[in-house]
């Protein structure tokens, strides 16, 4: 072999190990995101199906739910400094979050958090004189911030950055807190999105009514009040009996996600779909006009 095709070998193989690497470090990030995409696909209506098939652009719901990390990459200002605040809230105490004082619109209203950045994008959804390449921005934005809030450290404290300085070993092995929740639990089952999603969803219609019957503001407070229990970290060596105590809320965390993804986009886009059986009440998408 000569020194020219060493090279070119050399190169390829280094390409190959680095994507291998970045690719690892936000797969299981990934696929939390892509979870709740298939659950939420899952529990669509046709009508729903045929009105984001154009938002879509070919791709699948839990396709583009990690699209917003992914963007991260984009050398933009938006992309590297002002799309961070979207994915997150920091909330210290319940009474520090005020939903009422939220004023957004599809044309007013800065996005300042995740929730903030779920009633943009409901509004933009539903406004008729918005852009076609608004709304798949926004629309691809959803799918993915729905997922953020209802990971409990997307909702933690911000002098410790959502759990990031948070400091713990997860079976001997240095980690944080929140990217235990974001990628070292669901790692830790070695499934794909699609047979993670198979094994948790679910057709109980109890249960699928008991999670529609909320809205957002409600999803953000879910996640603090488990985010609060979640920083009583102790030594902060966990293993076996740390999955074992928080599988059951990981698990129902993505479910939540998933059903209310699909409630979400069912009450924007199919008006006939009943409200705490397929979709969201009607009434709370209505708090962006208020």
């Amino acid at each position: 072999m000569n020194i020219s095709a060493k090279i070119k070998s050399i190169v390829i193989i280094s390409t190959f190990l680095t994507f291998s690497i970045i690719n690892k470090s936000h797969a299981w990030a990934q696929n939390g995101h892509r979870v709740v995409g298939q659950i939420a696909e899952n529990h669509l209506t046709d009508k729903t199906k045929m009105a984001i098939a154009h938002l879509l652009e070919g791709d699948k719901l839990p396709e583009v739910t990690t699209w917003a990390d992914e963007m991260r990459s984009d050398p933009s200002k938006f992309w590297k400094k002002e799309s961070v605040i979207w994915h997150y809230i920091n909330i210290n105490e319940a009474e520090d979050f005020k939903p009422n004082r939220y004023r957004i619109t599809a044309t007013k209203g800065e996005v300042t958090d995740a929730y903030s950045a779920i009633l943009k994008s409901i509004a933009v959804l539903q406004s008729e004189q918005t852009s076609l390449d608004k709304k798949r921005f926004y629309f691809r934005f959803l799918t993915h911030v729905v997922g953020d809030i209802h990971q409990p450290m997307h909702v933690g404290r911000k002098d410790d950055r959502g759990g990031n300085d948070v400091k713990v070993k997860y079976f001997n092995k240095d980690t944080n807190l929140h990217s235990l929740w974001d990628k070292d639990l669901l790692e830790g089952e070695n499934l794909s999105f699609s047979e993670y999603a198979y094994f948790i969803d679910t057709t109980n219609k109890e249960l699928i009514s008991q999670y529609l019957a909320s809205e957002p503001k409600d999803w953000v407070l879910e996640s603090f009040h488990i985010a609060k229990k979640l920083y009583e970290v102790d030594d902060g060596n966990f293993s076996y009996s740390y999955v074992y105590e928080q599988k059951n809320t990981m698990n129902t965390r993505l479910l939540q996600g998933g059903i209310r993804l699909a409630g979400l986009l069912n009450a924007i886009f199919d008006p006939s779909a009943i409200p705490l059986v397929q979709a969201l009440k009607l009434s709370q998408t209505n708090e962006v006009n208020n």
